[in-house]
């Protein structure tokens, strides 16, 4: 199983290009306002520069207009958008970009049910009230043992994951890909180069 990682929240050009040199298969940019890892479309054009064709641009959203997520992805020349907010099923059609929908996993026994989402992957994380996203904390990976496999290659891992736990989540779950931000991070939006090189490497080697 080849695992891919995504790290999310990078804004600014030296953490880009950190990620890039530690192995990182995707890069989010967070165009939410509210999150202390917004990036402001300039510095995000900087960022893309840098990122060689195989990695993915990811930028992430919540709740933001249509044709506001759909020029910006343009202009950047995003791979793919991701939707972190309470973006709906059709919300996620009819995009030039592959898309992303984060559903949040609370306590309640059942799963969010992403067999006949229309997204090209969804992306699981911990759900608390109020937040979308970005909470630092983790859900019990055991209850997604067993997936059957079409979801699995569908399903990108997160919340809560540092380089501690994440080589334990990746054989509990086996996803398409892990994403981390606050988990490689010395404050918010600015991530710390030990942290981030030791989770790309106990990802892969999981």
């Amino acid at each position: 199983m080849t695992i891919r990682v995504k790290i999310c929240g990078i804004t600014n050009v030296d953490d880009a290009r950190l990620a890039v040199e530690a192995g990182a298969d995707l890069i989010g940019l967070n165009f939410y306002p509210p999150s202390p890892r917004y990036v402001s479309e300039p510095t995000a054009r900087a960022i893309c520069g840098l990122l060689p064709p195989s990695v993915w641009r990811v930028g992430v959203f919540v709740n933001a207009p249509r044709h506001q997520v759909a020029a910006l992805a343009e202009r950047l020349g995003l791979h793919a958008v991701q939707f972190h907010g309470d973006e709906t099923a059709p919300d996620c059609r009819g995009w030039q970009q592959k898309t992303i929908k984060a559903l949040r996993v609370g306590a309640e026994p059942l799963l969010p049910d992403w067999s006949t989402h229309p997204a090209d992957y969804v992306l699981l994380d911990t759900y608390r009230p109020g937040r979308y996203g970005g909470t630092g904390t983790s859900f019990v990976w055991s209850r997604l043992a067993g997936l059957p496999e079409d979801q699995r290659q569908r399903l990108i891992l997160a919340g809560g994951l540092t380089p501690e736990n994440v080589a334990t989540a990746i054989r509990t779950v086996q996803p398409w890909a892990v994403d981390v931000a606050s988990g490689v991070e010395r404050a918010p939006g600015h991530k710390d180069a030990d942290k981030l090189r030791a989770f790309i490497q106990y990802a892969k080697t999981a």
